[in-house]
């Protein structure tokens, strides 16, 4: 694991406090998430205007989660994209969930990003289909058909990326899209959301791209803002790459980067 560098002093205006590297991860630390979700946002932006120049469409893998719904408002609002040439494809859904259930993430896709740039295609993972087996293996078709440009993802609160937990994580997985079971820490995690009731009313199983298929994006942007995911944070960066913390998979991917803000990194020594 590469030492942090010190510090990096730069112009108040950008309001990044701090940059460093973690075997190929870079990182950027912003001093609010404000400041955060906009730079991601722009970086998203100028990933896909190249992406546009270069080949005339591109395809975009989005997360749900409260830590994304500021960079999706800015990029939204930035505009200058057309995106009727743009695919878009999300994480994970919960197993057996009605698409028009609040805690659903199409419908946090549908509210917060199809209805507002009319992309050329949502490709949906349907969490209640009839054959949950068949639905992974039609979207892992559908991902197979193009190669991804952008990937958007978070981190949660047990350093799963999409529903790839500590219990089913898989670094080298052979498949695209499979099923899993949902550990209690990540159910306790919807709840504290405010997505969910209380753990009872989480669903324990969900459809979810696995970590190959997360990482085989040309362009990773990482988004894990606020205090309750700093000790995520520590494992990811400090602790060993491995399924303990899934998320530390993006220390071998150099076209990955990691946004923090100062809460999120308090962990770290």
């Amino acid at each position: 694991m590469t030492t942090p560098a010190p510090a990096a002093h730069v112009p108040q205006a950008t309001h990044l406090v701090r940059e460093f590297q973690v075997d190929s991860l870079p990182v950027r630390v912003y001093a609010d998430r404000p400041s955060l979700g906009k730079d991601a946002a722009r970086m998203a932006h100028e990933c896909l205007t190249a992406a546009l120049a270069r080949q005339g469409q591109a395809a975009v893998i989005l997360a749900t989660g409260n830590s994304q719904i500021q960079f999706l408002d800015e990029l939204v609002r930035l505009g200058g994209i057309d995106w009727s040439t743009v695919t878009l494809f999300h994480m994970d859904e919960y197993l057996g969930l009605d698409g028009g259930h609040s805690a659903s993430f199409r419908r946090y896709m549908r509210e917060r990003v199809e209805s507002r740039v009319r992309p050329r295609v949502f490709h949906y993972l349907e969490g209640d289909a009839m054959e949950p087996i068949r639905e992974c293996d039609r979207y892992s078709a559908l991902l197979a058909a193009q190669p991804i440009d952008l990937c958007c993802m978070g981190v949660g609160e047990n350093g799963h990326i999409a529903f790839n937990d500590p219990p089913v994580a898989d670094l080298a997985d052979p498949l695209r899209v499979k099923i899993v079971k949902l550990d209690r820490a990540c159910r306790m995690q919807q709840v504290g959301e405010g997505h969910f009731p209380s753990l009872e009313a989480v669903p324990q199983y969900a459809l979810t791209l696995t970590i190959t298929a997360l990482c085989s994006a040309r362009r990773i942007i990482c988004i894990s803002p606020e205090k309750r995911k700093a000790q995520a944070v520590k494992a990811m960066l400090q602790g060993p790459i491995g399924p303990s913390c899934p998320a530390s998979a993006l220390r071998r991917q150099p076209q990955a980067t990691l946004l923090l803000d100062t809460d999120s990194v308090a962990l770290l020594g």
